[in-house]
């Protein structure tokens, strides 16, 4: 397991993929990125980060795979972000076990942040 990522990512826009492993590259955190949710929880499982971030509006499955994780007991973070607009999929994603859940522009922001916290 010494190829253990520090932050696994579930996002599929290919722009903030890029946005994403810039900012990891900068704060010096290893960053594993999947594209679909049933990738996330096979790398979660596998391979467990320190952090785990999820994009709820990728189109693959994300909000069904926090739910997995969070009915086998998963005790790893996840933060996730989206719309500021979807009230009711934030509701959602914290009652699966999101221990944050951000507004996108508010994650963007924090970023650099978020990610060093896989470093602690």
């Amino acid at each position: 397991m010494a190829d253990m990522a520090d932050v696994l990512a579930l996002v599929d826009d290919i722009f903030f993929q890029a946005k994403l492993m810039e900012t990891a590259r900068q704060v010096g955190v290893e960053l594993k990125m999947v594209a679909n949710g049933e990738a996330f929880t096979a790398a979660a499982a596998s391979d467990p980060p320190r952090l785990m971030l999820v994009d709820l509006n990728a189109r693959q499955g994300a909000l069904e795979a926090v739910e997995r994780l969070g009915k086998s007991g998963n005790p790893l973070p996840v933060i996730a972000f989206l719309s500021h607009v979807q009230v009711e999929l934030a509701e959602r994603a914290r009652a699966a076990g999101c221990r944050q859940v951000l507004p996108r522009s508010k994650f963007t922001a924090e970023l650099a942040e978020i990610l060093r916290q896989a470093k602690q």
